[in-house]
């Protein structure tokens, strides 16, 4: 077994017994191999370097209560993949051969799945690059598969607490019609500096906005977001520009379970302050795969600093948060 403290791990990389990759070339994906060394040697003309021909995708395996280890929802990883590499023009990993590849490399490193209890679980980053030399702006002739897995703590360590999250209205993240709506790194740079700005006026996240009107409210840092209004949770449209995450999918389904009211709709900047100025937005999260979901407790818009249910974890958050988890360890069907 590693030597590894379980209750201290954060979310970070971590050295395990191997990952795994595939290789396409000449029409074709290669069989995968176990690679033990955590870098790559790629010629210094390919494609992902020059023309940022390279997606990813993020996921998780659990420990569950009874021992087994699972997988949680990798056939909607990998359906996400699909699409990113047919946007980016790249030889989409097909769904059997994705999961194929989950299961085998968290298999061969099984003893670094934090046990049930600990809060912890494998985090496991598939990654799709242009690696043939491509001077000229097309596609690459040679691409890889990577998928590599550490193991990581709660994102969140002592619970969940409440962030701050600032409007900058003079920054965009994605534009319509661009790459919005895909995983691929360029989204994150775009928001990269922006982040720097928000958190040098002491704010964790950045609320943005679209890109064409700066008027509707599309993402929060790098995961969808939600509020409750009014006894409404509303959720902005997937217009193109957002990324459909698996977290927000299947939150989205335990609240219509639950019976709650939810809408996936245009929300403006304009209807969200007039809710907080009249005491009816009662929560905001946001979420993805690293914070299952993060609670928003302050909210930044132009000179106001408005607090969202006295900066508190809201009832309707905190049951996400204990089902979406608990499913995840297993503690419910």
């Amino acid at each position: 077994m590693p030597n590894i403290d379980w209750k201290s791990l954060g979310f970070g990389f971590t050295d395990v017994n191997c990952h795994i990759r595939y290789v396409w070339k000449d029409g074709k994906w290669g069989e995968g191999e176990f690679v033990k060394d955590p870098t790559i040697t790629m010629h210094i003309g390919a494609s992902c370097l020059h023309y940022g021909q390279e997606c990813f995708e993020g996921m998780k395996a659990f420990c569950q209560k009874d021992g087994k280890v699972v997988l949680f929802r990798p056939e909607e990883n990998a359906r996400r993949m699909m699409r990113t590499a047919q946007r980016t023009v790249m030889p989409p990993v097909p769904v059997d051969m994705f999961i194929e590849a989950a299961e085998k490399v968290v298999k061969a490193n099984i003893e670094y799945v934090p046990p049930y209890g600990t809060g912890g679980s494998m985090y496991i980053r598939p990654l799709l690059i242009g690696t043939g030399p491509q001077i000229g702006v097309a596609p690459a002739s040679e691409y890889t598969f990577i998928m590599m897995v550490m193991p990581v703590g709660a994102y969140y360590k002592g619970g969940l607490k409440p962030v701050r999250a600032v409007i900058l209205d003079d920054w965009d993240r994605a534009a319509p019609h661009g790459m919005g709506d895909v995983k691929v790194g360029g989204n994150y740079a775009a928001s990269t500096r922006a982040g720097e700005r928000a958190n040098k006026k002491g704010y964790s996240q950045v609320l943005w906005l679209d890109g064409v009107e700066r008027k509707y409210i599309e993402e929060v840092g790098a995961m969808n977001v939600m509020f409750k209004i009014d006894g409404e949770i509303v959720t902005p449209a997937l217009t193109g520009s957002i990324l459909p995450g698996i977290t927000r999918k299947s939150i989205l389904q335990i609240l219509r379970d639950e019976g709650a009211k939810v809408s996936e709709r245009l929300l403006s900047i304009d209807e969200l302050i007039d809710a907080l100025e009249n005491g009816k937005l009662e929560e905001g999260w946001g979420c993805g795969t690293a914070a299952v979901v993060s609670p928003i407790g302050h909210l930044k818009y132009k000179d106001n600093v408005y607090t969202i249910n006295n900066n508190e974890i809201g009832e309707v958050t905190q049951m996400l948060y204990d089902t979406l988890t608990g499913i995840q360890w297993g503690k419910i069907e």
